[in-house]
């Protein structure tokens, strides 16, 4: 197996979380009995060695996100305090947000997703709904009542092979809807939770 560069991604580089999840995603693949360990061996070399996003996409393009069951959604729900859903967590199929006074945060960055896509309701209210998602993530905006608050999304805008997309609807209400990648703080500290 070779991972061939797309021009789609090409230039973009991959990060040591990057290489880290595409390695968890193998390693469940070989445990669930969708790769041997012979072909676990390959792409776990080729996953350590990637440079780019392009190197690493092919690796598990063929694995592709599973769907879990529905359920009940996640609802959070800001109030006076606010709401915050961070760090490790499963990504459900479908969220609610509600922004109330405090506001609401959806980190992605280390959460674990096998969906193709997420479907989040959101009411921002008075305080506001931020996204928080890894590059490459896509969020779909455009069934968004953008209100009083309106829409900033400082993305990239491109959508890497295997990553989910949000879609994202209901209302920006006077608070707003953010969707960003980490910022250099938020960066610095999951580096220092890695090198611990």
């Amino acid at each position: 197996m070779t991972a061939e560069p797309s021009r789609s991604a090409g230039r973009m580089r991959a990060s040591d979380a990057d290489r880290e999840a595409v390695v968890e995603q193998l390693r469940e693949a070989a445990a669930e009995g969708r790769i041997d360990l012979g072909e676990l061996d390959e792409r776990l070399g080729l996953a350590l060695t990637a440079k780019t996003h392009a190197e690493l996409a092919p690796l598990t393009d063929d694995l592709g996100p599973v769907v879990l069951e529905s359920g009940e959604p996640l609802t959070l729900k800001g109030g006076i305090h606010g709401a915050r859903r961070t760090g490790r967590w499963q990504v459900p199929p479908r969220i609610l947000a509600y922004g109330g006074m405090g506001g609401v945060l959806l980190d992605f960055t280390q959460a674990e997703c096998r969906l193709r896509e997420i479907d989040v309701e959101v009411d921002a209210q008075m305080a506001g709904v931020v996204f928080v998602v890894p590059e490459g993530w896509k969020a779909d905006t455009d069934a968004l009542d953008l209100g009083f608050g309106g829409l900033k999304d400082k993305t990239t805008g491109e959508r890497l092979p295997g990553t989910p997309v949000l879609r994202i609807t209901g209302s920006c209400g006077a608070g707003g809807v953010v969707v960003r990648h980490p910022n250099l703080r938020e960066r610095r500290r999951r580096r220092k939770e890695l090198s611990r």
